[in-house]
Protein backbone atom coordinates (compact mmCIF):
# COMPACT_ATOMS: atom_id res chain seq x y z
CA UNK A 1 0.00 0.00 0.00
CA UNK A 2 2.91 2.22 0.71
CA UNK A 3 4.18 1.83 -2.53
CA UNK A 4 1.47 2.60 -4.10
CA UNK A 5 0.93 5.57 -2.40
CA UNK A 6 4.41 6.73 -3.27
CA UNK A 7 4.16 5.80 -6.39
CA UNK A 8 0.94 7.78 -7.73
CA UNK A 9 1.18 10.83 -4.85
CA UNK A 10 -2.09 9.90 -3.75
CA UNK A 11 -2.01 12.20 -0.36
CA UNK A 12 -1.19 14.95 -2.49
CA UNK A 13 -3.89 14.27 -5.81
CA UNK A 14 -6.76 13.15 -3.44
CA UNK A 15 -6.79 16.03 -1.07
CA UNK A 16 -6.31 18.36 -4.30
CA UNK A 17 -9.18 16.93 -5.97
CA UNK A 18 -11.22 17.61 -3.49
CA UNK A 19 -10.65 21.12 -2.47
CA UNK A 20 -11.07 21.33 -6.79
CA UNK A 21 -14.53 19.79 -6.46
CA UNK A 22 -15.28 21.85 -3.36
CA UNK A 23 -14.04 25.13 -6.27
CA UNK A 24 -16.63 24.27 -8.77
CA UNK A 25 -19.20 24.13 -6.40
CA UNK A 26 -18.15 28.04 -5.19
CA UNK A 27 -17.64 29.23 -8.83
CA UNK A 28 -21.40 27.43 -9.78
CA UNK A 29 -22.81 29.42 -6.86
CA UNK A 30 -21.28 32.89 -7.45
CA UNK A 31 -22.72 33.04 -10.88
CA UNK A 32 -26.59 33.80 -8.75
CA UNK A 33 -24.51 37.11 -7.12
CA UNK A 34 -23.31 38.78 -9.94
CA UNK A 35 -23.41 38.76 -13.62
CA UNK A 36 -19.90 39.18 -14.28
CA UNK A 37 -19.62 35.85 -11.93
CA UNK A 38 -20.99 34.17 -14.80
CA UNK A 39 -18.10 32.87 -16.78
CA UNK A 40 -15.85 32.04 -13.58
CA UNK A 41 -16.64 28.46 -13.38
CA UNK A 42 -15.85 27.20 -16.67
CA UNK A 43 -12.21 29.58 -16.32
CA UNK A 44 -11.64 27.73 -12.97
CA UNK A 45 -12.15 24.35 -15.08
CA UNK A 46 -9.89 25.40 -17.30
CA UNK A 47 -7.04 27.15 -14.90
CA UNK A 48 -7.58 23.07 -13.30
CA UNK A 49 -6.51 21.34 -16.65
CA UNK A 50 -3.75 23.45 -17.23
CA UNK A 51 -2.26 23.11 -13.96
CA UNK A 52 -2.39 19.48 -14.19
CA UNK A 53 -0.89 19.39 -17.43
CA UNK A 54 1.89 21.16 -16.18
CA UNK A 55 2.60 19.42 -13.85
CA UNK A 56 3.03 16.16 -16.28
CA UNK A 57 4.95 18.38 -18.46
CA UNK A 58 7.08 19.33 -15.66
CA UNK A 59 8.27 15.60 -14.43
CA UNK A 60 9.04 15.23 -18.25
CA UNK A 61 12.31 17.64 -18.26
CA UNK A 62 15.33 17.81 -16.71
CA UNK A 63 14.29 20.77 -13.83
CA UNK A 64 17.99 21.13 -12.37
CA UNK A 65 18.10 23.48 -16.05
CA UNK A 66 15.74 25.65 -13.90
CA UNK A 67 18.16 26.54 -11.40
CA UNK A 68 21.06 26.70 -13.40
CA UNK A 69 18.92 30.23 -15.27
CA UNK A 70 17.19 31.26 -12.26
CA UNK A 71 19.05 34.44 -12.86
CA UNK A 72 17.56 35.05 -16.42
CA UNK A 73 13.80 33.88 -15.05
CA UNK A 74 14.59 36.50 -12.35
CA UNK A 75 15.57 39.18 -14.10
CA UNK A 76 12.73 38.75 -17.06
CA UNK A 77 10.72 39.19 -13.75
CA UNK A 78 11.78 42.14 -12.82
CA UNK A 79 11.48 43.43 -16.84
CA UNK A 80 7.24 42.42 -16.50
CA UNK A 81 7.07 44.16 -13.00
CA UNK A 82 8.27 47.02 -14.57
CA UNK A 83 6.55 46.96 -17.94
CA UNK A 84 3.15 46.20 -15.79
CA UNK A 85 3.81 49.71 -14.05
CA UNK A 86 3.32 51.46 -17.56
CA UNK A 87 0.98 49.70 -20.14
CA UNK A 88 -0.58 47.17 -17.40
CA UNK A 89 -4.50 47.45 -16.50
CA UNK A 90 -5.39 49.27 -13.35
CA UNK A 91 -7.95 47.58 -11.66
CA UNK A 92 -9.23 48.86 -8.32
CA UNK A 93 -6.70 51.40 -7.76
CA UNK A 94 -3.84 48.99 -8.86
CA UNK A 95 -1.92 48.16 -12.19
CA UNK A 96 -0.81 45.08 -11.51
CA UNK A 97 -2.14 43.13 -14.68
CA UNK A 98 -1.18 42.51 -18.07
CA UNK A 99 -4.86 42.00 -20.29
CA UNK A 100 -5.07 40.08 -23.73
CA UNK A 101 -8.13 39.14 -25.15
CA UNK A 102 -8.75 36.32 -23.26
CA UNK A 103 -7.03 36.03 -19.98
CA UNK A 104 -5.23 38.33 -17.67
CA UNK A 105 -1.63 37.62 -16.46
CA UNK A 106 -0.09 38.88 -13.09
CA UNK A 107 3.38 39.29 -13.02
CA UNK A 108 3.95 39.65 -9.56
CA UNK A 109 2.89 35.79 -8.75
CA UNK A 110 5.01 34.25 -11.64
CA UNK A 111 7.68 36.43 -9.79
CA UNK A 112 7.38 33.88 -6.45
CA UNK A 113 8.49 30.84 -9.07
CA UNK A 114 11.37 33.30 -10.26
CA UNK A 115 12.11 34.04 -6.71
CA UNK A 116 12.74 30.62 -5.07
CA UNK A 117 14.10 29.42 -7.81
CA UNK A 118 17.16 32.14 -7.55
CA UNK A 119 17.56 32.45 -4.04
CA UNK A 120 17.83 28.62 -3.85
CA UNK A 121 20.28 28.63 -6.39
CA UNK A 122 22.08 31.42 -4.22
CA UNK A 123 22.07 29.66 -0.98
CA UNK A 124 23.50 26.56 -2.85
CA UNK A 125 26.36 28.25 -4.45
CA UNK A 126 27.75 30.43 -1.46
CA UNK A 127 30.29 28.81 0.90
CA UNK A 128 29.87 30.29 4.42
CA UNK A 129 32.74 29.76 6.60
CA UNK A 130 33.00 33.28 8.14
CA UNK A 131 31.35 36.17 8.89
CA UNK A 132 31.92 38.44 6.19
CA UNK A 133 31.02 35.91 3.35
CA UNK A 134 27.56 35.30 5.30
CA UNK A 135 27.37 38.73 5.63
CA UNK A 136 27.28 39.02 1.95
CA UNK A 137 24.91 36.73 0.93
CA UNK A 138 22.41 37.89 3.62
CA UNK A 139 22.87 41.44 1.74
CA UNK A 140 22.58 39.61 -1.31
CA UNK A 141 19.07 37.71 -0.64
CA UNK A 142 17.48 41.21 0.70
CA UNK A 143 19.01 42.81 -2.56
CA UNK A 144 17.41 39.78 -4.74
CA UNK A 145 13.74 39.97 -2.95
CA UNK A 146 14.29 44.28 -2.30
CA UNK A 147 13.90 44.85 -6.38
CA UNK A 148 10.83 43.16 -7.09
CA UNK A 149 9.66 44.80 -3.62
CA UNK A 150 9.65 48.68 -4.36
CA UNK A 151 8.28 47.60 -8.28
CA UNK A 152 5.52 45.64 -6.43
CA UNK A 153 5.17 48.28 -4.26
CA UNK A 154 4.50 50.81 -7.14
CA UNK A 155 1.63 48.96 -8.13
CA UNK A 156 0.72 48.71 -5.00
CA UNK A 157 0.57 45.44 -4.22
CA UNK A 158 0.67 44.81 -0.41
CA UNK A 159 0.04 40.89 -0.46
CA UNK A 160 2.76 40.16 -2.76
CA UNK A 161 5.57 42.19 -0.73
CA UNK A 162 4.33 40.05 2.35
CA UNK A 163 5.10 36.44 0.07
CA UNK A 164 8.25 37.78 -0.98
CA UNK A 165 9.82 38.44 2.33
CA UNK A 166 8.22 35.20 3.66
CA UNK A 167 10.30 34.13 0.70
CA UNK A 168 13.55 36.08 1.88
CA UNK A 169 13.26 34.41 5.32
CA UNK A 170 12.32 31.12 4.52
CA UNK A 171 15.55 30.69 2.52
CA UNK A 172 17.76 31.86 5.55
CA UNK A 173 16.36 29.60 7.93
CA UNK A 174 17.49 26.74 5.54
CA UNK A 175 20.37 28.19 4.81
CA UNK A 176 24.16 27.85 6.92
CA UNK A 177 24.23 30.95 8.33
CA UNK A 178 24.55 31.33 12.05
CA UNK A 179 22.09 31.71 14.46
CA UNK A 180 23.54 34.85 16.08
CA UNK A 181 22.27 36.99 12.63
CA UNK A 182 18.55 36.23 13.20
CA UNK A 183 19.39 37.63 16.52
CA UNK A 184 20.74 40.41 15.19
CA UNK A 185 17.48 40.67 13.04
CA UNK A 186 15.21 39.93 16.35
CA UNK A 187 16.46 42.60 17.75
CA UNK A 188 16.41 45.32 15.14
CA UNK A 189 12.80 43.99 14.10
CA UNK A 190 11.91 44.96 17.73
CA UNK A 191 13.65 48.10 17.95
CA UNK A 192 11.98 49.63 14.35
CA UNK A 193 8.64 48.24 15.51
CA UNK A 194 8.84 49.96 19.40
CA UNK A 195 10.15 52.75 16.82
CA UNK A 196 6.98 52.43 14.58
CA UNK A 197 4.53 52.07 17.27
CA UNK A 198 5.60 55.12 19.23
CA UNK A 199 5.66 57.64 15.92
CA UNK A 200 2.00 56.13 14.79
CA UNK A 201 0.29 56.61 18.05
CA UNK A 202 2.17 59.73 18.68
CA UNK A 203 3.56 61.58 16.25
CA UNK A 204 2.10 60.22 13.04
CA UNK A 205 3.08 64.07 10.90
CA UNK A 206 6.97 62.40 11.46
CA UNK A 207 5.96 59.09 10.06
CA UNK A 208 3.88 60.65 7.20
CA UNK A 209 6.69 62.59 6.27
CA UNK A 210 9.50 60.27 5.70
CA UNK A 211 7.10 57.31 4.38
CA UNK A 212 4.37 59.19 2.34
CA UNK A 213 0.54 59.11 2.44
CA UNK A 214 0.19 56.53 0.34
CA UNK A 215 2.09 54.02 2.68
CA UNK A 216 0.80 55.41 5.47
CA UNK A 217 -2.77 54.95 4.46
CA UNK A 218 -2.21 51.56 3.49
CA UNK A 219 -0.60 50.53 7.47
CA UNK A 220 -3.33 52.24 8.75
CA UNK A 221 -5.73 50.53 6.88
CA UNK A 222 -3.71 47.00 8.32
CA UNK A 223 -3.51 48.20 11.63
CA UNK A 224 -7.01 48.97 12.38
CA UNK A 225 -8.18 46.35 10.35
CA UNK A 226 -11.00 45.42 12.81
CA UNK A 227 -12.46 49.17 12.63
CA UNK A 228 -12.41 49.31 8.98
CA UNK A 229 -13.47 46.08 7.33
CA UNK A 230 -16.96 47.64 7.31
CA UNK A 231 -19.94 46.09 5.29
CA UNK A 232 -17.60 43.24 3.47
CA UNK A 233 -16.48 41.36 6.82
CA UNK A 234 -19.40 41.97 8.75
CA UNK A 235 -21.50 40.16 5.71
CA UNK A 236 -19.00 37.86 5.54
CA UNK A 237 -19.46 36.76 9.98
CA UNK A 238 -23.16 36.76 9.45
CA UNK A 239 -22.93 34.46 6.60
CA UNK A 240 -20.57 31.91 8.65
CA UNK A 241 -22.83 32.47 11.24
CA UNK A 242 -26.14 31.35 9.78
CA UNK A 243 -24.30 28.33 7.99
CA UNK A 244 -24.95 25.64 10.36
CA UNK A 245 -23.96 22.46 10.59
CA UNK A 246 -24.60 22.17 7.25
CA UNK A 247 -24.82 24.56 5.41
CA UNK A 248 -27.70 25.55 3.13
CA UNK A 249 -26.51 24.28 -0.24
CA UNK A 250 -26.45 26.12 -3.63
CA UNK A 251 -28.83 29.32 -2.67
CA UNK A 252 -29.40 32.63 -4.64
CA UNK A 253 -29.82 34.85 -1.75
CA UNK A 254 -26.41 35.62 -0.07
CA UNK A 255 -26.01 38.28 1.69
CA UNK A 256 -23.44 40.29 -0.80
CA UNK A 257 -19.42 40.23 -0.11
CA UNK A 258 -17.74 42.24 -3.03
CA UNK A 259 -15.00 39.58 -2.90
CA UNK A 260 -16.56 36.11 -2.79
CA UNK A 261 -14.98 34.09 -5.43
CA UNK A 262 -11.68 35.39 -4.04
CA UNK A 263 -10.33 36.49 -0.47
CA UNK A 264 -13.83 35.45 0.86
CA UNK A 265 -14.17 32.13 -0.89
CA UNK A 266 -14.14 30.10 2.44
CA UNK A 267 -16.67 32.11 3.51
CA UNK A 268 -18.73 31.27 0.19
CA UNK A 269 -18.07 27.36 0.82
CA UNK A 270 -18.52 27.35 4.86
CA UNK A 271 -22.38 29.05 3.72
CA UNK A 272 -22.69 26.06 1.22
CA UNK A 273 -21.57 23.15 3.46
CA UNK A 274 -21.48 23.59 6.73
CA UNK A 275 -19.20 23.33 9.75
CA UNK A 276 -19.08 19.59 8.63
CA UNK A 277 -17.59 20.72 5.32
CA UNK A 278 -15.44 23.34 6.64
CA UNK A 279 -13.65 20.87 8.97
CA UNK A 280 -13.57 18.53 5.57
CA UNK A 281 -11.49 21.32 3.35
CA UNK A 282 -9.40 22.05 6.24
CA UNK A 283 -8.47 18.11 6.72
CA UNK A 284 -7.80 17.88 2.60
CA UNK A 285 -4.79 20.95 3.57
CA UNK A 286 -3.45 19.55 6.52
CA UNK A 287 -3.32 16.45 4.02
CA UNK A 288 -1.35 18.48 1.47
CA UNK A 289 0.28 20.06 4.39
CA UNK A 290 2.01 16.71 5.27
CA UNK A 291 2.29 15.54 1.92
CA UNK A 292 5.00 18.34 1.32
CA UNK A 293 6.39 18.24 4.59
CA UNK A 294 7.49 14.91 4.13
CA UNK A 295 8.86 16.00 0.49
CA UNK A 296 11.02 18.59 2.34
CA UNK A 297 12.50 15.71 4.42
CA UNK A 298 13.35 13.47 1.63
CA UNK A 299 15.54 16.06 -0.13
CA UNK A 300 19.36 16.24 1.44
CA UNK A 301 20.95 18.64 -1.31
CA UNK A 302 20.36 22.50 0.02
CA UNK A 303 19.23 23.55 -3.28
CA UNK A 304 16.11 21.34 -3.41
CA UNK A 305 15.29 22.20 0.52
CA UNK A 306 15.59 25.95 -0.10
CA UNK A 307 13.35 26.06 -2.45
CA UNK A 308 10.63 23.00 -0.82
CA UNK A 309 10.59 25.13 2.47
CA UNK A 310 10.04 28.73 0.79
CA UNK A 311 7.09 26.81 -1.18
CA UNK A 312 5.96 25.47 2.30
CA UNK A 313 6.39 29.18 3.70
CA UNK A 314 4.11 30.52 0.96
CA UNK A 315 1.44 27.54 0.96
CA UNK A 316 0.70 27.83 4.73
CA UNK A 317 1.36 31.20 5.13
CA UNK A 318 -1.60 32.11 2.56
CA UNK A 319 -4.13 29.23 4.38
CA UNK A 320 -3.57 30.88 7.51
CA UNK A 321 -3.89 33.99 6.22
CA UNK A 322 -6.99 34.10 4.28
CA UNK A 323 -9.08 31.36 6.81
CA UNK A 324 -8.65 34.16 10.01
CA UNK A 325 -9.27 37.27 7.44
CA UNK A 326 -12.07 35.64 6.25
CA UNK A 327 -13.51 35.23 10.41
CA UNK A 328 -11.78 38.77 11.43
CA UNK A 329 -8.57 37.45 13.04
CA UNK A 330 -6.48 38.92 10.92
CA UNK A 331 -6.44 42.20 8.16
CA UNK A 332 -8.17 41.97 4.91
CA UNK A 333 -4.93 41.86 2.33
CA UNK A 334 -6.48 40.40 -0.79
CA UNK A 335 -4.55 37.18 -0.58
CA UNK A 336 -6.17 33.98 -1.94
CA UNK A 337 -6.96 30.53 -0.38
CA UNK A 338 -4.61 28.43 -3.02
CA UNK A 339 -6.34 26.00 -5.05
CA UNK A 340 -9.99 26.87 -3.59
CA UNK A 341 -10.07 30.77 -4.84
CA UNK A 342 -10.83 32.00 -8.03
CA UNK A 343 -8.03 33.12 -10.24
CA UNK A 344 -5.64 31.45 -12.79
CA UNK A 345 -2.30 33.13 -12.27
CA UNK A 346 -1.71 32.23 -8.46
CA UNK A 347 -3.04 28.92 -9.10
CA UNK A 348 -0.89 28.52 -12.20
CA UNK A 349 2.25 29.11 -9.91
CA UNK A 350 1.00 26.81 -7.16
CA UNK A 351 1.51 24.29 -10.04
CA UNK A 352 4.47 25.20 -11.47
CA UNK A 353 5.97 25.03 -7.98
CA UNK A 354 4.15 22.20 -7.32
CA UNK A 355 5.28 20.17 -10.03
CA UNK A 356 8.55 21.26 -10.18
CA UNK A 357 9.20 19.91 -6.39
CA UNK A 358 7.31 16.15 -7.36
CA UNK A 359 10.11 16.22 -10.16
CA UNK A 360 12.77 17.24 -7.83
CA UNK A 361 11.28 14.71 -5.30
CA UNK A 362 10.91 11.40 -7.45
CA UNK A 363 12.54 8.07 -6.94
CA UNK A 364 12.80 7.21 -10.50
CA UNK A 365 13.69 9.58 -13.04
CA UNK A 366 11.62 10.48 -15.87
CA UNK A 367 13.88 13.45 -17.64
CA UNK A 368 14.36 13.23 -20.84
Amino acid sequence: MKKFIDKYNLLFFIPLVLIMVASFFCMYEVRFIKNIYVGHLMKQILWFGIGFLLIFLLQKIKVKFLFHYSFLFYLLGNILLLLVLFIGKETNGARAWFSFKFFNFQPSEFMKVALLLYLSKVTNDFKMKEKRREFFYILKCIFIVLVPSILVFLEPDTGAIIMYLFLLVSVLLVSDIKKRWFIIAFILLVGGGIGFIYLYQYRQDVLIHYIGTSLFYRMDRIINFGEGSGMQLNNALATIGNAGILGHGIQKDLLYVPEFPTDFIFTLFLSMSGFVGGIVLLFAYFLLNIFFIQKFFSVKQKEYKCFIHGFLFLFLFQQVQNILMNIGILPIMGIPLPFLSYGGSNMIVYFILIGIILNLTKKKSLSI
